[in-house]
């Protein structure tokens, strides 16, 4: 049986933690290949073109927090936009997202000349199955060499993690059809419940010197505080950070209120259509389009979702974001929410 994060809790703990302030939620990374070392919350904006923008990242930084850029802005607009900001800022807080393509490398590599450095890469598929995806990661390597951080995926299985991270790859993506906006399990039939493929590539990446982010599935704080609890080394997080004034999107107004922005996975007909300008016939839409409430300033969401895991933390002890998954206890249940009043005004945050 292969779990969700609806299906389990954590067990609380004896703690010695007094107050949620104690609880630690920078942590310190060295990778298998990337020189760099880092020292931030790892917790990742994904690199959906309404999430992965400049405004999230330069937000996200502030607190030491980390943005995967998304593919779709042209080199003009990186480079404008990197070559402004603070070396410390590109090191520790930025992935330019690409795919496997010749475009998007030709795209980064031209980057990496105007800028006279390497920054990290986030290479992105729907399906890191592929021997071609495994192939383009050994070729990103030997071409940043140990000058940047290189996250790819996704995969959802302990064998390929290790085939990527034998290949080149620093972080493991990990997730295939967990999002709130992605369709292929029920499109192509294909999918991992998303905290059994934590645990089992957390436990690979980790015997091999190497990391995990968690891509896809978070509905409130609580599934991030399981993800970490899993093994997870990074948590990305897209649908939950649509909807504010930094994020991308059309905004949708009612009675000239803005209500609304949209968001779409990218693989939806709506992200093909917008950079691609069809749905190619020898594909189908595995994503969907959907209208995301206003939420304001993303500040608002950081508190929220930074105090829940500190609230995580503090009821198992951990004082520190990697001694979460070392106290982290799952039970199966059947009922994780009480939703009795789930539909009042009263109660929605």
């Amino acid at each position: 049986i292969k779990l969700d994060f609806a299906d389990v809790l954590i067990k609380p703990k004896r703690s010695t933690l007094s107050s949620r302030k104690e609880a630690q939620l920078e942590r310190s990374f060295k990778f298998k290949y990337s020189r760099k070392a880092w020292n931030a919350v790892p917790v990742i904006a994904a690199n959906m073109d309404t999430t992965g923008t400049f405004e999230i990242a330069s937000e996200l930084s502030f607190y030491n927090m980390v943005t995967a850029i998304h593919k779709h802005y042209t080199l003009e607009e990186l480079y404008e936009y990197v070559s402004q900001q603070h070396m410390k800022t590109i090191s520790e807080n930025l992935f330019v997202s690409i795919g496997i393509g010749n475009d998007d490398w030709n795209k980064y590599t031209t980057l990496c000349t105007k800028l006279n450095f390497r920054p990290n890469i986030c290479i992105d598929v729907a399906n890191g199955y592929m021997e071609k995806f495994v192939d383009f990661c050994k070729q990103a390597r030997e071409y940043v060499s140990n000058d940047a951080i290189i996250m790819a995926g996704n995969v959802v299985s302990s064998e390929m993690t290790e085939e990527l991270i034998l290949n080149g790859v620093d972080i493991v993506k990990v997730g295939i059809g967990s999002g709130a906006h992605c369709t292929t399990r029920v499109v192509a039939g294909v999918g991992y419940p998303q905290l059994s493929a934590i645990i089992e590539c957390a436990d690979a990446a980790h015997g091999l010197g190497g990391h995990i982010c968690s891509d896809a599935g978070i509905t409130n704080p609580g599934d991030m505080v399981k993800a970490f609890g899993a093994g997870a080394d990074f948590v990305m997080i897209g649908s939950e950070f649509a909807g504010h004034d930094e994020s991308g999107g059309e905004e949708v107004y009612d009675d000239g209120q803005l209500v609304g922005k949209v968001t779409y996975g990218m693989s939806s007909s709506t992200a093909m259509k917008k950079h691609y300008g069809q749905v190619n016939d020898y594909r189908s839409s595995e994503g969907r389009t959907s209208v995301v409430p206003y939420r304001g300033p993303i500040l608002n969401t950081l508190q929220y979702y930074m105090g829940g895991l500190r609230s995580g933390m503090t009821y198992v002890g951990a004082k520190s974001l990697k001694e979460l998954s070392k106290r982290t206890t799952f039970i199966r249940v059947n009922r994780v929410l009480n939703e009795k009043y789930e539909n009042s005004t009263l109660t929605k945050r």
